[in-house]
């Protein structure tokens, strides 16, 4: 602590001033006290419980997973071409029409519309889980509202992806040609 010497003491005694601490005390204290203030904020921290982080993640995941079954997927391509090629090989140059154009083209079809519905399913399960993970969760803890919209729109591109690629592969919708 400092001191200092009182004017008109004729003695000269000093007195010591405790309203004049050093530079280095004051600068402990400051610290001692954003020491305190962050554990307080870690504590708040871990007592709010998950950010919510990883469901946000399963609904972005299931509306791409959506999107992909709609637009088709590069996995489906490749088992589309790889279907035509086996189509070719089993088909000899001297077969029917009909035999020619089921096994080149209509087993490719079929592949990528089941392709489309596998991306389809998992898109609405994947959705479908993350909006009932709050019932399964913290119970005062709502879920963001962006995760529930982009949750749905995965659930609903899954649907909308699973029903066409039923419809494709029963041949209801875009059917192969028929020969005469």
């Amino acid at each position: 602590m400092a001191t200092k010497t009182v004017d008109g003491a004729e003695d000269g005694t000093e007195v010591k001033n405790d309203d004049a601490k050093s530079d280095d005390a004051k600068h402990d204290d400051l610290k001692s006290d954003d020491l305190q203030s962050d554990e307080t904020a870690v504590e708040v921290t871990e007592a709010e419980g998950p950010s919510g982080v990883g469901q946000g993640a399963a609904a972005v995941v299931s509306a791409v997973l959506g999107l992909v079954s709609l637009t088709g997927g590069w996995i489906g391509t490749v088992a589309a071409a790889r279907e035509t090629f086996i189509g070719q090989l089993r088909t000899a140059s001297n077969a029917a029409v009909a035999k020619q154009i089921k096994e080149m083209y209509g087993d490719a079809w079929h592949t990528t519309a089941l392709w489309a519905g596998l991306f389809a399913l998992t898109a609405l399960i994947t959705g479908v889980a993350v909006l009932a993970r709050p019932a399964f969760g913290a119970p005062g803890r709502p879920q963001a509202p962006w995760i529930k919209s982009v949750a749905w729109a995965g659930v609903s591109l899954g649907v909308i992806g699973l029903l066409l690629a039923v419809l494709k592969y029963s041949d209801a919708l875009l059917a192969l040609p028929t020969t005469s």
